[in-house]
C-alpha cells in the first residue's frame, strides 16, 4: 500500500511540465528521515524521476545537488553533479569536478581526521550561505539507479556535496552544523569572500575554522 501511494505521488509530480518545485525550509518533509528505497517504484518510473530531478537541478544556476525530500518526496534518493560553469574553476584549484551521480540509500563516514570549513548554500534556503566544517575525505556506500551497491571515496568538493545531499535524507539542513557567525547573503559571499575563501571571512566575521 505504501509503495502504491509513493508511486502515485511520483506519477503526479511527473505529470506536471517543467522543472519540479523545490520545497522550502519550514516544510516538515525536510526534517524527516527519508524512507529507504527498496523497489517501491518500477524501473521506468524511477528512471523518469531521476531524469526530472537532473533536469530540475541543471535548470537552477550553480546548483550541485538535489535530494528527493527537496521535491516533497520522503525517499532515500539524491542526484548531484558539478555544473560545467564551475568545472574550470575547480580544476584551477586542484579539485576534480563531480560527474552526474545518483545516490540511493547513501551513507558516509570520514576517512582520516582532517576537517575543512567551506561556504555552503541550499536550494531550500535560497539566497543565504554559511560555513560548515566537514570531513575533507569520506567513504560512501550507495546504490546506483541500476541497484548496484558501490563503495567509493570522495574528497574536496565532491565529499562536501555528497555529505550535504546525504544529510538531506536524514532530515538535516546544512544550517544544523553551520558556523552561525558566517551566515551571509549569497551576494556578500560572492563579493567579499569569493576570491579569498572562508579564511578571510573567519577573520573579519569572528569565527574559528578547523
Amino acid at each position: 500500500m505504501a509503495s502504491s501511494r509513493l508511486a502515485d505521488q511520483v506519477a503526479e509530480l511527473l505529470d506536471k511540465p517543467g522543472p519540479l518545485s523545490v520545497v522550502q525550509a519550514g516544510d516538515p518533509v525536510l526534517r524527516q528521515q527519508a524512507v529507504a528505497y527498496d523497489g517501491q517504484l518500477d524501473d521506468d518510473l524511477l528512471g523518469r524521476l531521476i531524469v526530472r530531478m537532473r533536469e530540475t537541478m541543471e535548470s537552477i544556476n550553480s546548483a550541485v545537488g538535489l535530494a528527493a525530500p527537496q521535491i516533497g518526496l520522503s525517499l532515500g534518493l539524491a542526484v548531484l553533479a558539478t555544473p560545467e560553469a564551475l568545472a574550470d574553476r575547480l580544476i584551477k584549484r586542484g579539485q576534480q569536478p563531480v560527474p552526474f551521480t545518483v545516490l540511493i540509500n547513501p551513507s558516509y563516514q570520514a576517512v582520516g581526521r582532517r576537517r575543512v570549513g567551506g561556504y555552503e548554500g541550499c536550494l531550500s534556503v535560497p539566497g543565504w550561505q554559511a560555513v560548515v566544517a566537514r570531513p575533507d575525505r569520506i567513504k560512501v556506500t550507495r546504490q546506483d539507479e541500476a541497484g548496484q551497491r558501490l563503495v567509493e571515496e570522495y574528497d574536496g568538493i565532491g565529499a562536501r556535496i555528497v555529505q550535504h545531499e546525504t544529510d538531506h535524507l536524514g532530515g538535516r539542513l546544512y544550517l544544523d552544523g553551520a558556523e552561525l557567525r558566517s551566515f551571509s547573503t549569497t551576494e556578500q559571499v560572492v563579493e567579499r569572500w569569493g576570491a579569498t575563501g572562508p579564511g578571510a571571512a573567519a577573520e573579519q566575521l569572528g569565527f574559528a575554522l578547523p
